[in-house]
């Protein structure tokens, strides 16, 4: 529930009422009118060619508790027996009506992005902390999907874990006026987005945005190696360092069964976890949850006592053990050089006799694409890794098998499942590859033309 009178959230969104309905508050907010349930406040968004606007009538009769839009859309609805908000751009009125309610909530936000393992690191500190937790969902970390995860959070919520993802410059900037972090996390900084920003010096800079639009007492939280990011963490003085001889580190490990035992240096002292995981790059995210979480006053017994709740979000590293057909890690989400080569050591380790890799591209690269791509072939032949190669720019891997769709590489992927075969399935979204993991585990089609 947005627990704001209609005055309040007018005020907040810059609107003006123009109907008012049976009373009440909102549950949450919707741009969608296919989704709604009753009881909504529906943004008749504005872009490009759409106008959400046109689906407010829709919206209404569906039970939204209000809608808003445009000036000349709520003229139109005048008379009607929802609550009708006139906003000149109604992304923006979302936006601050977010912001209102953050600070309405008073709970601690955890800001985190990151080239890699944002989400992870989000899923982790979800699971992680005590208390009344509300995070984001698996994609609503941009300009629209930040505050509706603001206006989904409960009444008494004490701590936000925001996602936030950046496709350019000054969108982190935006995010983080929104959300007004208490804590800032940034992951790590690589060759991710190249494309849009020109250099990774570029990207760093637009991920160092979190600080410098954090609140003055903020805390960040950073690799001990922050590389590209160093520059820009000279003059912050709440700084966590995590991984390597930073803050918070690993100071015994031992990796078992599926399972990962750390004892974890913080900045509270030293205390032991046990992880349902055995990647070392989930450990690398945990130790920068950990660190966000020590940042939002909890102890690392509180932490530890939640670490068998750790779960990811899908396609996120999933295991499918398919019996005597194998294993299939699929990891379908995104990828770029430094995850792909993270997955591709995870794989290497996992012990089974064979490894084969299912890659689609790594998008977003610029003008080093084919060389990223090459690098990484040549990393999966070092470790003995079978690849068959998905899509034109995924021949640049010089692939043992090259499939021109994700039904061609199905297929092929089918042709050589076996109980000692262990296989990943990894590409940036704009692959498709998880169409490779639906066709094998459920049989769909595989063997067809």
């Amino acid at each position: 529930m947005i627990e704001l009178t209609t005055e309040q959230m007018a005020a907040a969104m810059g609107a003006d009422v123009i109907a008012r309905g049976e009373g009440g508050v909102p549950v949450r907010a919707e741009i969608d009118s296919r989704k709604l349930e009753g009881g909504e406040l529906f943004f008749g968004l504005t872009g490009g060619q759409s106008d959400g606007g046109a689906h407010a009538s829709s919206a209404i009769e569906a039970g939204a508790w209000g809608v808003v839009v445009t000036p000349e859309r709520a003229a139109a609805l005048d008379g009607t027996d929802a609550f009708v908000f006139a906003a000149v751009d109604p992304l923006l009125s979302l936006q601050m009506l977010a912001r209102a309610w953050r600070r309405q909530l008073g709970a601690t936000v955890i800001g985190i992005t990151g080239s890699v393992g944002k989400t992870s690191v989000k899923d982790i500190t979800r699971a992680l902390l005590p208390g009344s937790v509300h995070a984001s969902a698996e994609n609503f970390n941009t300009e629209i999907g930040l505050p509706l995860t603001i206006l989904e959070a409960p009444a008494g919520t004490e701590t936000l874990v925001l996602e936030m993802a950046m496709r350019g410059e000054g969108q982190i900037a935006e995010l983080a006026v929104i959300a007004e972090p208490d804590i800032g996390v940034i992951t790590n900084v690589g060759p991710v987005h190249v494309e849009l920003l020109g250099s990774i010096e570029a990207v760093a800079a637009a991920k160092a945005e979190l600080i410098t639009n954090m609140k003055p007492e903020g805390i960040v939280v950073v690799p001990f190696e922050a590389g590209y990011l160093d520059p820009h963490l000279k003059d912050v003085p709440g700084l966590i360092r995590f991984g390597g001889e930073g803050d918070v580190r690993v100071l015994e490990l031992s990796v078992a069964a599926g399972a990962t035992r750390a004892l974890i240096e913080t900045l509270q002292g030293a205390r032991e976890f046990e992880f349902p995981f055995a990647e070392p790059h989930n450990l690398t995210n945990s130790l920068a949850a950990i660190a966000a979480g020590v940042a939002a006053g909890f102890t690392p017994a509180e932490l530890a006592a939640r670490a068998d709740r750790i779960a990811f979000s899908r396609f996120r590293n999933e295991h499918l053990d398919l019996g005597d057909r194998g294993l299939i890690i699929n990891d379908c989400y995104n990828a770029n050089p430094v995850s792909m080569r993270a997955a591709l050591e995870y794989l290497a380790q996992i012990d089974r006799p064979r490894k084969l890799a299912v890659l689609g591209l790594m998008a977003e690269l610029g003008p080093d694409e084919v060389r990223f791509h090459e690098e990484i072939g040549a990393f999966a032949r070092e470790l003995e890794v079978e690849v068959i190669g998905v899509g034109d720019l995924a021949r640049s891997y010089d692939p043992d098998l090259k499939a021109g769709s994700a039904e061609e590489a199905a297929r092929m992927l089918e042709e050589r499942l076996g109980p000692d075969l262990a296989v990943l399935v990894k590409g940036s979204r704009a692959a498709g590859l998880e169409r490779v993991t639906e066709l094998v585990t459920n049989g769909s089609g595989v063997g067809d033309g």
